[in-house]
C-alpha cells in the first residue's frame, strides 16, 4: 500500500502518503493498516526530546486502532464490505501514514533542536491528525462489523476521546524554546551567552556528547542544501540553528572524546588534474556563475570581464570584494584561470552554460545565514584562537580540527576563521612532534587556502616552507598528501608559482609522492605539479627530477585512469618549452602518445595526447612531424578527435593534420625533384 522511496532521504515534515484508489482489495486495505499501525506502536520505545505528551497520546489512540483492525480481519468476511467502510479505512490507511512519518520526524536522528524550534507547528500537525481519524471514526458504522464488545466500547472511546483532545505544546518544551530564542537573541545583538543557560537547554534535548551536536549540524546543513526547500523563513531558522550548534560544539564539547573516524577526514582522491579547484573557485564573486573570461583588478582580485565591467560602468571605483579603493581600471586577463575552468569544463562535459545548474553550490554561504549565525561563528573563531595559542596539545589538536570542519564547504566560517587569526596558529602546529594536530592543522590550512585572503595570509606568514616541508618530512602520509592539495591551491595564484618553485625541496617532494604516494597522493600531487609548472621557470627543476620518466611509466603501466589523464596533463604542461619537448621525445615517449591516443577509453587523455604530439611538432620540427606521417593508422585517429572532441583539441588535431600532409607532398616533391636532376644526368651522359 505504501509507495516505495528512500525514507531515508525524505526531507522532514514531508508527506508522501498515498491515499488507496477506490478499487482497492479490501484484505489488502486492512493488512496494510494493521502494519502501519504496527510500525506506529514500535515508536514507543524510541526516545522524544520533545513532543512526549502528544507522541505518546498518539501511539496509545493506535494501538487500541490495532486491535479493532486485528479483529476486523479475523471475524469478518472483509470482502464483502460495503464502499462506505473501504472509504473510511482508506481514509484512515491515509492519515497513519501521515502520522507515522510525523513519528518519524520528531524521532529523527540530528533534529531535535529544530524539533523544538518547530514545537507550535508539530503540535498543530499532531492534533489535526488525530482530529481527522476522530472524524473518519465517527463516519463508520460499526454495526456492519461483527466485533467484540470490549474492542467496539474501546474504538467508540477514543474516537470520543480524538474530538475532545487538547493537544498542545508541552510547557517543558515552551519553556526550552523561550530560551533557545534569548540565546540567539543574544547571539544577533553580538553578545555571548552564558554557557550554564547553553548546557541546560542542550541537557534537556539530551544533547549531550560532541557527535550530538555535529549530528545535529549535519542535519541542518541537509536541510538548508536540500532541493525542495524554497521557504527563506524556513532557511533563516535553518541557518541560525546551525551557527549555534557549530559554536555548542566547538566551545561546550571541547573535553568531549571526538568520535570520529578518522579516514573519513582524509583528503581522498576527488583533487583531480584541473579538478581539483573546487568549482566553486571558478565562479565570479559578483556574479557567482562560471568565469569565461576571468580578468585581474589592481587589488588582486578576480572576475568576470563582463561582470566587473557592469560594475565599474555604475560608476563604482572600489573593489566589489574587498571594498578598497582601486588604483586603476586597468583589467588584467587572468589567462592561467581561464585555461584551468576551460580544461575543467572539457574535461567533465560541463556546458559552460549550464555550470550554475550545479547542485552543491557552496557560493550562497558567501554570507551568512542570519545575524545570529554570524556572530556565533565569530565568537567561535575566536575561541579557537585562544585555544590554538594557549590551550593544551590535546586542545589544540581540537581546536584544529574543528577549523576543519567549520572551513570545509562555507565560504563565510573561512573568511570569519581567517579574520579572527587562526592561519598564523595553524601554521605553528605544522611542526608539532603529534602525528594527529600535525595532520589537523595541515587540513585546516587546506580549507582555508581556498579563500583569496587565506592564500595571502599563508603566503605573507612564511607559511609555504613550511607546508612544503610537511609535504617532505611529515609523520603521516595523510599530511603528506594534504600538504601537496594545499600546495596546489596556492599555485592557482600566478604570483605564487614562481614563489612555490623557488623553494629547492617542493618539486622534488612533490614528485616522491607520486612515487610513494597513495591514488590521493598521487593525484594531489600531479595536481600540484600541474598549477606550479603553468610557470613556465619551474619546467627546469621539473625535468632534472626526472618527471618525464616516471609519468612515462605511470601512463605505461598504471590501472587507474584517471591517474593516466593526470599525467598526460602535466607532460602537456611541460612539452610547451623546448625543453620538455626535447626531453619527452628523448624518453622515447612519442610511441606511447600514439598508443594511448588509440588506445585509451578516455576522451581528456586523448586530447591532451593530441596537445602533446603538436607542441612537439611545433618545438622540434620534422624529427617529430616525420614520425607522425610515417604511422598509417595515426591520421584516422586524428580525423576522429577533430570532429567529436572538444573545440581546442580538433583544432589541434586539425593542426597535425594539416603539418603531416604539408610533410608528405614536400617528401614527394622532393623525391620528384632527386628524379628529374637523375633522369637528367643520364641523359647529358648519354
Amino acid at each position: 500500500m505504501q509507495k516505495n522511496f528512500d525514507r531515508n532521504n525524505r526531507r522532514i515534515f514531508n508527506y508522501p502518503a498515498v491515499v488507496p484508489c477506490q478499487d482497492v482489495n479490501p484484505v489488502t486495505l486492512v493488512s496494510s493498516l494493521i502494519a502501519l499501525s504496527n510500525a506506529i506502536i514500535a515508536h514507543q520505545h524510541k526516545f522524544f526530546a520533545t513532543q512526549r505528551r502528544n507522541a505518546r497520546e498518539s501511539i496509545r489512540q493506535v494501538s487500541i486502532l490495532n486491535m479493532f483492525f486485528v479483529e476486523v480481519m479475523e471475524k469478518n468476511s472483509i470482502a464483502e464490505f460495503p464502499d462506505s467502510a473501504v472509504l473510511c479505512f482508506s481514509e484512515l490507511h491515509h492519515s497513519l501514514q501521515k502520522l507515522l512519518f510525523l513519528l518519524e520526524d520528531v524521532t529523527r536522528n540530528g533534529s531535535r533542536v529544530y524539533i523544538l524550534m518547530k514545537s507550535h507547528f508539530v503540535a498543530t500537525q499532531f492534533s489535526n491528525l488525530i482530529r481527522s481519524i476522530a472524524t473518519t471514526l465517527d463516519i463508520l458504522d460499526f454495526k456492519v462489523f461483527d466485533l467484540s464488545r470490549e474492542i467496539k466500547e474501546l474504538v467508540e472511546m477514543i474516537a470520543k476521546q480524538a474530538r475532545k483532545a487538547n493537544i498542545q505544546v508541552d510547557p517543558d518544551d515552551e519553556y526550552a524554546m523561550k530560551r533557545v530564542m534569548l540565546i540567539l537573541n543574544q547571539f544577533e545583538n553580538r553578545f555571548e551567552p552564558d554557557s550554564i543557560m547553553i548546557k541546560r537547554v542542550l541537557y534537556y534535548l539530551r544533547i549531550s556528547t560532541w557527535s550530538d551536536c555535529h549530528n545535529e549540524i549535519k542535519f541542518l546543513d541537509d536541510e538548508i542544501c536540500s532541493e525542495n526547500n524554497n521557504k527563506e523563513r524556513d532557511i533563516h531558522l535553518l541557518s541560525t540553528l546551525a551557527g549555534f550548534m557549530r559554536y555548542c560544539r566547538g566551545v561546550l564539547f571541547e573535553n568531549n572524546l571526538v568520535e570520529y573516524n578518522e579516514n573519513q577526514l582524509v583528503e581522498r582522491g576527488n583533487l583531480e588534474i584541473l579538478s581539483c579547484l573546487n568549482p566553486e573557485d571558478f565562479r565570479c564573486p559578483i556574479s557567482l556563475e562560471l568565469m569565461t573570461d576571468p580578468v585581474t583588478v589592481s587589488t588582486g582580485q578576480t572576475y568576470d570581464r563582463v561582470s566587473i565591467q557592469k560594475w565599474l560602468k555604475s560608476g563604482n571605483l572600489i573593489c566589489p570584494k574587498t571594498g578598497e579603493k582601486l588604483a586603476s581600471t586597468e583589467l588584467v586577463p587572468n589567462v592561467n584561470l581561464r585555461k584551468v575552468i576551460q580544461q575543467y569544463c572539457i574535461d567533465h562535459g560541463v556546458p559552460i552554460s549550464k555550470f550554475h545548474k550545479q547542485s552543491r553550490d557552496i557560493s550562497s554561504t558567501i554570507l551568512p545565514g542570519s545575524p545570529a549565525a554570524a556572530e556565533a561563528i565569530k565568537f567561535l573563531s575566536e575561541y579557537l584562537v585562544r585555544r590554538l595559542r594557549n590551550g593544551t596539545v590535546k586542545q589544540k589538536s581540537k581546536a584544529a580540527y574543528e577549523i576543519r570542519l567549520l572551513a570545509k564547504s562555507n565560504i563565510y566560517n573561512r573568511f570569519c576563521l581567517i579574520q579572527a587569526g587562526v592561519i598564523p596558529s595553524l601554521l605553528k602546529l605544522l611542526s608539532s612532534s603529534e602525528a594527529t594536530v600535525q595532520e589537523n592543522a595541515i587540513a585546516g590550512l587546506l580549507k582555508l587556502s581556498k579563500h583569496p585572503n587565506g592564500k595571502k595570509v599563508i603566503i605573507n606568514h612564511d607559511g609555504l616552507k613550511k607546508i612544503v616541508e610537511v609535504l617532505e618530512n611529515g609523520l603521516k602520509l595523510e599530511a603528506k598528501q594534504i600538504a601537496a592539495a594545499t600546495i596546489f591551491y596556492l599555485s592557482s595564484v600566478q604570483s605564487y608559482q614562481r614563489l612555490i618553485g623557488e623553494i629547492p625541496e617542493a618539486i622534488p617532494a612533490l614528485i616522491e609522492l607520486i612515487k610513494t604516494g597513495t591514488t590521493c597522493g598521487k593525484k594531489n600531487s600531479l595536481a600540484a605539479l600541474f598549477g606550479i609548472l603553468l610557470y613556465p621557470r619551474n619546467h627546469e627543476a621539473a625535468l632534472s627530477s626526472g618527471i618525464v620518466p616516471l609519468l612515462s611509466r605511470i601512463i605505461s603501466t598504471s590501472d587507474k585512469p584517471e591517474i593516466i589523464t593526470d599525467s598526460l596533463a602535466v607532460l602537456a604542461t611541460l612539452a610547451e618549452s623546448f625543453d620538455g619537448s626535447h626531453t619527452i621525445l628523448k624518453d622515447s615517449s612519442l610511441a606511447l602518445l600514439i598508443k594511448t591516443l588509440q588506445t585509451s577509453p578516455s576522451q581528456a587523455a586523448k586530447e591532451y595526447c593530441v596537445s602533446i604530439m603538436l607542441a612537439l611538432c611545433n618545438n622540434l620540427g620534422n624529427e617529430v612531424v616525420a614520425v607522425l606521417a610515417n604511422n598509417d593508422n595515426l591520421i584516422g585517429f586524428l580525423y576522429t578527435m577533430s570532429t567529436s572532441g572538444g573545440s581546442q583539441a580538433g583544432k589541434k588535431a586539425r593542426a597535425l593534420i594539416r603539418m603531416m600532409h604539408r610533410y608528405h607532398e614536400t617528401s614527394s616533391s622532393n623525391l620528384m625533384a632527386n628524379w628529374d636532376s637523375s633522369r637528367a644526368a643520364t641523359i647529358h651522359s648519354c
